[in-house]
This record gives structure tokens, sequence and C-alpha cells, in this order.
């Protein structure tokens, strides 16, 4: 019984980090491009170098896939569907950002998009502590970075109305 008990929570586990990642790859192929578009961007000065957003997503889509697996393991989908279902709307929410900014060039509308995304991460937190604070916790540097992140996607598309109509 324990050998099984131990294989469904790796599973379950991997499980989260695949439905992380294929959200990152969704985001990673709309931005495969980004990098020449970064570049040419008027950008603040606290603007951080194009390479660093791989790794720090990196770290972000892996402690987001924890907690996850946290809040599910505490119950599954059953007990804890709904704070399950605000992790994967606002993981839908957040590979959205990508394209409207980089594909689609709509700065307003990734403006607002993010701000969107910072709500619904903050429902998520709060719904995760009250199954797993440590889930909650392992949700505040991608919190921390989508705030920043939504500093730098204003005052880019404000200095660049040009190319983010």
């Amino acid at each position: 019984m324990a050998g099984h008990a131990m294989r469904k929570q790796v599973l379950g586990l991997l499980g989260w980090i695949a439905v992380c990642f294929a959200a990152a790859a969704l985001g990673g192929f709309a931005s495969a491009s980004a990098g020449d578009f970064y570049r040419q961007l008027a950008r603040p000065a606290w603007a951080p170098p194009a390479w660093l957003f791989g790794p720090a997503w990196t770290v972000l889509y892996l402690l987001m896939a924890v907690a996850a697996w946290l809040v599910w393991s505490a119950g599954g989908f059953r007990r804890r569907g709904l704070a399950l279902t605000l992790f994967l709307v606002q993981l839908a929410v957040n590979a959205l950002w990508t394209w409207l900014f980089f594909v689609w060039r709509m700065g307003a509308l990734a403006f607002v998009e993010i701000v969107l995304l910072w709500v619904l991460i903050l429902c998520t937190a709060i719904a995760f502590r009250r199954v797993r604070p440590l889930a909650a916790a392992l949700l505040l540097p991608y919190l921390a970075w989508v705030t920043f992140a939504a500093a730098l996607t204003w005052a880019i598309w404000k200095r660049n109305p040009g190319l983010l109509g």
C-alpha cells in the first residue's frame, strides 16, 4: 500500500510539472522570436536583460507545480477543485500574456491581462493557503515577479506606442 501511495504522489508531482511546463511551452512558442523584438523596444533602465526571463520563469514554473501538487495531494480535485481550477485558469491567463504582447503586440490589452493575472494569482494563493500554507508561500515569488512584470509591461507599452499599439 505504501508503495502505491508513493507512486501516486510521484506521478502527481510529475503531472503538475508537466501541466506547468506545457503552459510554459505555449508561452515559449509565442516568444520564440521575442528576443529581437524585446531588444528593439524602448525599455526603462530597470528592465532586465532578455536572457534573464528564461531562468526566472523556469524556477517560477517549478514552484507553481510544487504548490499545485501540495494542494492536489491534500484531496485531489474531488476535495480541492476550486483551488486547483483557479490555479489552472491563472496558468492559462499566464500563457496568453506572451501572445498578447509579443505576437499580437497589443500593449494595452497585455497590461489589462497581466493585472487580471495578478488578481488570479492572489486568489489562487488565498485558496491554496486554506489547504496548505506552504503552497501559498510557494506562489509568492510568482506574485512578486508578475507585479514587476506588470510595471514593466506598462512602462514598455507607454514608451512604444507605435510598436505596441
